[in-house]
């Protein structure tokens, strides 16, 4: 490789902050309009409540009579004083609140070809998060704008075996879009303001799904969830603006007009879950997941010049599991209650925690109703508190974007959703199927 490639490379690299590109705020997110926000996700892979397990766990398809529709709207609230920063050379503000409010919606959609046989189609964000700071944040040379979303299009079909087995699968197509932005220290001439970085693109990547439902007993299930990895290649000509003596260094060796290849993996899971109701109006489950996240961190990065060049940045994340427990009341024939808590390990250390990734160890208190208001059409109202506590950062790369140090405090994020159910046979309505006891 040519020495002016090396320097290039290097310094294209440097301005884009690939590491810190990697997501904004990423994570799997169980918050994507259904009724697991109020159970904290408990019971994912085993309820199989509503034509959303064609996601969860497509063999629970199986255990639905009929037709099935399930259709959500959800709203997360982020509510932050912005960074609380405590070094930072360059001098700056807190950046506002990075999120603030974000909707989010999800359809899904079973049929039955037969009794045991089914069929369904799922549209749901359930990847990913968007950062967007003030104008003049301390952390500006790192990242401005950061966000990744994942739209997940899952068509999947279930077979009921016996009484007892279920199994299901299907693709995953994951429409991903990234968009990053981040301001340039023109240090030379002396005088210059910021210069400026904008990189976004829109990519496909296709994966998989396979589920597995036990049913030893009615009422008690133990389900299991694999999903693969997606691999995702963003691909996109960095816009440049107002630079300074490095653009001319970057001109000079064509790298201002040069394509940007970016492949991502969104990471491979498994859940494990358990559903057992102890009466015929009180039900318990539970859920144990891992996240292959280690792999997410490693980014491969290709410059597109006369001498292509590429390398994979390291993040240092870490592998996640994931534990939930939650439970359901049947109140009576109209009315059921949900609740539900959850821990989520970090993906990063607090040594390797990023501007554009500000996460943490999550603990999850979610709270619902489901109203029956005929047979066939059920309505849910589902609250979740997510808390990540104090997240300290300290990000140096090298003098030009400075070290920052800080914290958000009480960093929290607040769902509330809406569902609609319709069945052509009725809903499932909880412990019981539905049916008051006299």
């Amino acid at each position: 490789m040519k020495m002016k490639t090396k320097l290039g490379l290097l310094s294209l690299a440097m301005l884009l902050t690939v590491p810190s590109i990697s997501m904004a705020g990423g994570l799997f997110m169980s918050e994507f309009g259904t009724e697991d926000v109020a159970l904290a996700g408990a019971g994912w892979a085993a309820r199989a409540q509503d034509a959303s397990t064609l996601f969860k766990n497509p063999a629970g398809m199986s255990l639905l009579e009929g037709n099935q529709f399930q259709g959500g709207l959800q709203s997360l609230y982020f509510p932050s004083g912005g960074f609380d920063g405590t070094n930072a050379p360059w001098g700056g503000t807190g950046g506002g609140n990075p999120i603030g409010i974000v909707p989010g919606a999800s359809a899904f959609y079973v049929h039955s070809l037969s009794k045991d046989f089914k069929v369904g189609l799922g549209v749901l964000g359930n990847f990913g998060l968007g950062l967007q700071y003030d104008q003049g944040f301390v952390g500006r040379y790192y990242v401005k704008q950061a966000t990744m979303v994942g739209i997940t299009f899952a068509p999947v079909a279930s077979y009921r075996v016996n009484d007892k087995f279920s199994i299901g699968g299907g693709p995953n197509v994951m429409l991903g879009y990234m968009k990053y932005t981040a301001n340039i220290n023109n240090l030379l001439p002396i005088g210059t303001g910021d210069g400026q970085v904008a990189v976004k693109d829109t990519a496909v990547g296709v994966g998989g799904q396979v589920g597995i439902l036990y049913e030893p007993q009615k009422g008690s299930r133990i389900g299991v969830t694999y999903y693969s990895p997606i691999k995702i290649n963003f691909s996109d000509t960095p816009t440049f603006s107002d630079l300074g003596t490095i653009g001319t260094f970057l001109q000079n060796n064509g790298f201002l007009n040069r394509r940007l290849d970016l492949g991502f993996t969104v990471p491979q899971r498994v859940i494990l879950s358990g559903y057992h109701e102890l009466t015929d109006r009180f039900a318990i489950m539970a859920n144990f997941g891992w996240d292959n996240w280690s792999k997410f961190g490693d980014v491969e990065v290709s410059v597109n010049t006369n001498n292509p060049t590429s390398l994979t940045t390291v993040s240092n994340y870490n592998d996640t599991y994931h534990v939930a427990l939650g439970g359901q009341y049947r109140l009576n024939s109209e009315w059921l209650l949900n609740t539900g808590f959850a821990y989520d390990s970090s993906m990063v250390s607090a040594a390797n925690r990023q501007l554009a990734l500000p996460v943490g160890a999550t603990y999850k208190f979610g709270l619902g109703a489901d109203w029956l208001v005929r047979p066939t059409v059920k309505l849910g109202f589902s609250y979740e508190l997510s808390y990540m506590g104090d997240l300290s950062i300290a990000q140096n790369r090298g003098p030009l974007a400075g070290q920052v140090t800080g914290q958000f405090n009480n960093a929290m994020m607040h769902f509330f959703a809406f569902t609609v159910n319709w069945g052509s046979q009725g809903v499932t309505f909880g412990p019981g199927g539905g049916k008051t006891s006299s």
